[in-house]
């Protein structure tokens, strides 16, 4: 757990700094190249600061330990932090995308101004940057099974995508087409819009007791059934809570077994499931008497 812990807080402070200085280089060259487009990223980025702080906040909280008041846990918290960070998406989005539709619908394009080289390069850079700033907290959000940070690693590669369609903006306005600067704002908004739908989509489902995959649930199955004593499965149920999974499972056993004997195929059935499935917070396991019916 607290190694869990230490990878979460080092990836967000490298996250963290990265977006600060990312954030200043690109809101730099947007002022000195003149490009709405890339002020617009910039904004994006800094946003990003703000996400970091909450999935550090959710991570932490979600790993708290089972108390009287929380007797399963606090998984839901790290849900709660992604239903925060998609609300900071979308709102950022909004408003990137409404000053852009302000400037096209406001027409005299003529006035716009051309930007400048300085702006270009500002956006290949942030591609760069943002999308290895993706895969690396992608790969630390699967090592340690985290919601949040998973939401984080796609909150990085909205910002890579958005810094493309700055890119495509600045490239065209620089090719005399001034207006496409305003319209990569509207795009960028798209992207962001979409990362926190999948987000809060991803969220939700996890806060309401969605179950696990088809897939995931076939491969307990086998492994309920190859337990000694299993004759057959009557019933599986699993949910997601947060980043973990309850499972129940009713299997039936030989009713001419004695309950010592029923109860030790019960505890081999709960050990392999929870063995097996590392992400499997409990396990619940009841016995039916099976008499050749």
């Amino acid at each position: 757990m607290k190694q869990e812990h230490n990878l979460a807080y080092k990836v967000s402070a490298v996250s963290i700094a990265v977006n600060l200085i990312l954030s200043f280089v690109k809101l730099l060259a947007g002022i000195l190249a003149s490009s709405g487009a890339m002020i617009s990223d910039a904004v994006h980025s800094a946003s990003d600061v703000f996400s970091t702080i909450i999935v550090i906040v959710g991570v932490v909280m979600s790993r708290k330990k089972s108390d009287s008041n929380h007797q399963y846990g606090h998984e839901r918290m790290e849900c709660m932090a992604s239903l925060l960070l998609a609300a900071v998406l979308a709102l950022t989005g909004a408003g990137i995308g409404v000053n852009g539709i302000k400037k096209i619908v406001g027409g005299n394009y003529d006035t716009l101004a051309v930007p400048g080289m300085l702006a270009l390069i500002a956006a290949i850079v942030s591609i760069a940057v943002k999308e290895w700033m993706y895969w690396y907290t992608r790969a630390a959000a699967k090592r340690i099974n985290s919601g949040a940070l998973m939401a984080d690693a796609w909150h990085h590669r909205s910002d890579a995508l958005s810094s493309v369609g700055a890119f495509v903006g600045i490239f065209g306005a620089r090719m005399g087409y001034p207006v496409l600067d305003a319209a990569a704002s509207v795009v960028i908004c798209v992207f962001i819009g979409k990362a926190a739908f999948d987000i809060f989509r991803d969220a939700m489902d996890k806060m309401v007791d969605k179950s696990c995959s088809d897939e995931l649930v076939g491969k307990m199955r086998e492994v309920v059934q190859r337990e000694k004593g299993v004759i057959r499965i009557d019933d599986m149920k699993t949910r997601l809570f947060g980043d973990r999974i309850y499972v129940d499972v009713e299997f039936s056993a030989d009713g001419r077994k004695s309950l010592e004997e029923s109860h030790d195929i019960a505890e081999r059935v709960h050990g392999a499931i929870e063995r097996e499935f590392p992400t499997v917070k409990h396990c619940m396991v009841h016995v039916n008497p099976y008499h050749g019916e």
